[in-house]
């Protein structure tokens, strides 16, 4: 079959709820795609910032192999080495306490959410609490993950979600202490907000939270699954500000391509939250899941992932703000390390993702008008080049 009868074979079998972009991937090598009919694209969106170290990574996928060829599922019911490896390595680079492994990242946020309701339970002895979240923020397409994603569009058709959830607006803090109550358990927000248009918070803002937090003994949650594994130039972006969570969740980067995600304690939220029975999962922590999250701490340290990303950053922001000045139709440029947007007036962002598809560069959009560019950790100066050259002929 050509690449558009495997498109209309797909859509015959696969229920519709992606507008899929007209293209069939059928490998990678380093930084780059190839499609079926041998088309070469430069990624700059790395599977929505996933695959951290691009296409087949010196030692990678020999760690997966191999671990293939020894164990793959065994349940939760007995240890295996690699979720003990992996578990380790997750809490000292988060300096955090606990480790739960899941499948993804919307599993994660729903594990954060029931340890924030179990420790207010063990701490109140009741259980009708309140989350507070953020405008405009994302976590997730399950219902509990849905109930603290901050957008109607996401929302209405599922409705009545979890109840107890107010929200306030990102970065600013008054919003927040006027949604605070007696039943407040938590506050989740992003550490960079991704899909509602790549917003850093402010430091002043996390701070605050922090502060709340500790004065009503609130649980602080920070998401980190699309800004986390070394995307602002930290393993986590809140190390960047100085400002621990009670929970962490993070998953995307944390496989680089196998599906895998996490939330991390404190110690207080790990000592008086989840108990035996509170909560599981099947494949979660699988060995082959977590050989290739304790493979991808090892390149990260081995090969100084973190520095490259600090080093080159400069160079990236330099190139994109020389692509603003020079285009009327971007107005502004944010981000942190190499998590980067661009926003749009005047043209649809998705004309522009399309457009650059065709001329075989991989970026996406984020919110309604933001253009999100998420590469691998891996690109270097030649791919930042071949990126604003491929975007200056788009635009």
């Amino acid at each position: 079959m050509n690449m558009l009868e495997q498109m209309e074979e797909a859509e015959v079998n696969i229920l519709h709820t992606y507008n899929r972009f007209p293209v069939v991937f059928q490998r990678g090598e380093g930084c780059y795609l190839y499609d079926t009919e041998g088309k070469k694209y430069l990624d700059f969106a790395a599977g929505i910032a996933v695959n951290a170290l691009g296409y087949h990574y010196p030692g990678y996928d020999e760690a997966l192999k191999e671990q293939i060829d020894k164990l793959i599922h065994i349940s939760n019911l007995y240890y295996n080495q690699p979720i003990i490896e992996a578990g380790a390595k997750l809490v000292l680079t988060s300096r955090m306490s606990k480790a739960f492994f899941t499948n993804s990242g919307t599993e994660a946020i729903e594990g954060a959410l029931k340890a924030a309701k179990k420790y207010a339970y063990a701490r109140d002895g009741h259980a009708d609490h309140e989350i507070i979240a953020m405008n405009h923020s994302f976590h997730g397409r399950s219902i509990g993950a849905l109930s603290v994603t901050g957008n109607a569009h996401y929302r209405e058709a599922f409705e009545p979600l979890m109840g107890g959830v107010k929200f306030a607006d990102f970065n600013d803090l008054e919003s927040v202490k006027a949604q605070i109550t007696d039943k407040t358990c938590a506050i989740i927000t992003e550490t960079v907000q991704g899909e509602g248009g790549i917003y850093p918070a402010e430091k002043e803002f996390l701070e605050g939270l922090r502060k709340i937090c500790d004065e009503k003994d609130i649980i602080l949650i920070f998401d980190e699954i699309q800004c986390g594994m070394g995307r602002t130039g930290y393993y986590f972006a809140w190390q960047a500000y100085g400002v621990q969570p009670d929970i962490m969740t993070c998953a995307k980067a944390l496989g680089s391509g196998v599906p895998v995600g996490a939330f991390v304690l404190n110690e207080k939220a790990a000592a008086s939250s989840l108990e035996p029975g509170d909560h599981g999962t099947t494949y979660g922590g699988n060995p082959f899941a977590c050989a290739a999250v304790s493979k991808v701490f090892s390149i990260f340290e081995k090969d100084m992932i973190l520095a490259h990303v600090q080093e080159l950053t400069p160079y990236l922001e330099e190139k994109l703000d020389a692509l603003k000045e020079k285009y009327d139709c971007i107005s502004e440029r944010r981000g942190m390390g190499f998590m980067q947007g661009l926003v749009i007036t005047g043209r649809p962002v998705g004309e522009i993702v399309k457009k650059a598809l065709d001329a075989g560069l991989l970026v996406i959009s984020a919110g309604s008008d933001v253009l999100r560019l998420v590469p691998p950790l891996v690109i270097t100066k030649a791919h930042v080049d071949e990126m604003v050259g491929i975007l200056e002929e788009v635009l």
